[in-house]
């Protein structure tokens, strides 16, 4: 897949088909629009582009940024694009003279000029312009005189409960990751660098590696204890997660530490990922360490319970 940030670095392209949208989290509805941009643009020929924007829009404008946290990085966004099949993203910086484009000048500058979009492929509820003035109604009202086919992906179409970013971060925050992972279509998965702890787990015989999320827009799941699957660069694993405070022993900071079964190799300074599978419990102040590793003693049983289905 061909990435680019300005369009002047794009290539010639034949018979362009294209979709916008942010695109957070490629959920299960993202990937049906995707695969069907990547669909038309076989069938005609032609080449498929997705067009999404960084810095997101809200984090620009400041519309009640401080509570948006996204599904997905830039990065796992890409790799996830590139799985559907397509054959140029785009990533247009976002700026607030970005955000001052009219629907029109958006249209004329952006797909007509600068890609040369002959089928433009959107979602149901898709807007875009200055305060999202446009709609697939305005679209479909002047294609000709843009010059290309404008193709709608109705609800009905993506599923018959609307598949949305905002319902798998609502359900991410409440912990509810089957439904998360339903939605997404995959499981829901953080990246971080593996950072030294006060290593407590390991004087209980749960020996944890910390995990260090450097973006703070990720989003990261409700506090609580989870069952996951640990990918590293040699191979994948599976183990038992806990966010939270640490309540038993007076933590202060919100942390993120994984036991790892079956496992003892040193992966400090690694970046790891952590696919999330399941909720064992929400996180719990015990009366001491002995009570801590009784009830940790029984999250493994039940976690591998689990991992047996």
């Amino acid at each position: 897949m061909n990435i680019v940030e300005h369009l002047e670095d794009l290539p010639e392209l034949q018979f362009p088909v294209v979709t916008i949208g942010m695109y957070d989290g490629v959920h299960y509805g993202h990937c049906k629009i995707l695969n069907t941009v990547s669909r038309e643009a076989k069938q005609r020929g032609g080449e498929s582009i997705v067009l999404t924007f960084w810095p997101h829009p809200r984090f620009v404008l400041g519309r009640n940024s401080e509570d948006l946290k996204l599904l997905s990085t830039i990065e796992e966004k890409t790799g996830m694009i590139s799985g559907c099949g397509i054959d140029h993203f785009i990533k247009l910086p976002f700026t607030r003279e970005f955000s001052e484009l009219s629907s029109e000048q958006f249209i004329k500058n952006i797909l007509v000029d600068g890609i040369g979009a002959k089928l433009l492929i959107i979602g149901h509820d898709h807007r875009f312009g200055r305060d999202r003035e446009g709609s697939f109604e305005y679209l479909q009202t002047n294609k000709r005189r843009f010059g290309f086919e404008i193709k709608e992906i109705s609800r009905q179409d993506i599923d018959q409960v609307t598949v949305s970013s905002s319902k798998i971060r609502k359900a991410l925050n409440s912990g509810e990751i089957s439904i998360a992972n339903e939605y997404l279509g995959r499981e829901y998965s953080i990246k971080g660098i593996v950072t030294k702890g006060e290593q407590l787990g390991r004087k209980i015989g749960f020996p944890t590696a910390n995990i260090y999320v450097p973006y703070d827009y990720k989003l990261i799941p409700a506090d609580g204890v989870y069952v996951v699957r640990v990918n590293t660069v040699k191979e994948s694993l599976f183990g038992m997660l806990n966010i939270g405070n640490r309540p038993t022993v007076e933590g202060s900071q919100r942390t993120i530490e994984v036991n790892i079964f079956d496992f003892n190799e040193d992966i400090y300074g690694l970046e790891i990922e952590v696919s999330f599978i399941d909720k064992l419990r929400d996180e719990i102040k015990f009366n001491d360490l002995n009570e801590l590793e009784d009830q940790l003693k029984s999250d493994r049983i039940q976690a591998l319970e689990i991992l047996k289905k």
